[in-house]
């Protein structure tokens, strides 16, 4: 399974959200996605979840924002435990089941919570965390935001690779 490197072209996905949507690459054609793979047990993504979704509100006009839930079967993980996180946390963006764990997969994901950012053309511009600190938001680096307002003006950003911190990935075996 390799991950994705900068510049390459986003994987297609067709997945299902908690709302009872199908989501598809096709969806955000023309402007950048960042998509994120998450969970709902891992301190990690309990610990930046807010922030992506500051990230996705601030950002909904000009950019999409997806989160992705690859783990096989773990117990905290299912699709009802999803929705009644999202719906506890007022979560504003799409949050998807990757049940087959093929999109975790065709992008190389390891840990959640993992960034993928995309530009307009969907090439990656940035990969990592959500930004420098998950446990102080106030001192944080926000490398999402600089990348989103770097891609939406059309430059590269500062900071474009991080490795990627947090739990990893639930696969079947």
């Amino acid at each position: 399974m390799a991950r994705l490197a900068l510049g390459d072209t986003a994987p297609a996905f067709e997945l299902p959200g908690i709302d009872g949507k199908t989501y598809s690459l096709g969806d955000f054609a023309g402007r950048p996605l960042a998509v994120v793979f998450s969970c709902v047990h891992c301190p990690y993504v309990v610990a930046w979840e807010d922030r992506i979704n500051a990230v996705a509100r601030d950002y909904a006009d000009r950019a999409g924002l997806v989160a992705v839930n690859s783990n096989a079967g773990y117990l905290g993980d299912s699709p009802e435990d999803m929705k009644e996180r999202s719906d506890e946390k007022g979560f504003v963006f799409p949050f998807l089941y990757d049940e087959t764990q093929e999109a975790a997969a065709s992008y190389g994901a390891s840990r959640t919570p993992e960034v993928f950012l995309f530009d307009d053309e969907h090439r990656l511009v940035y990969h990592g965390t959500p930004d420098s600190d998950h446990k102080d938001p106030q001192g944080a680096e926000p490398y999402l935001r600089q990348a989103l307002d770097a891609a939406l003006n059309g430059g590269e950003p500062a900071v474009s690779e991080v490795p990627p911190v947090g739990c990893t990935i639930k696969w079947r075996s």
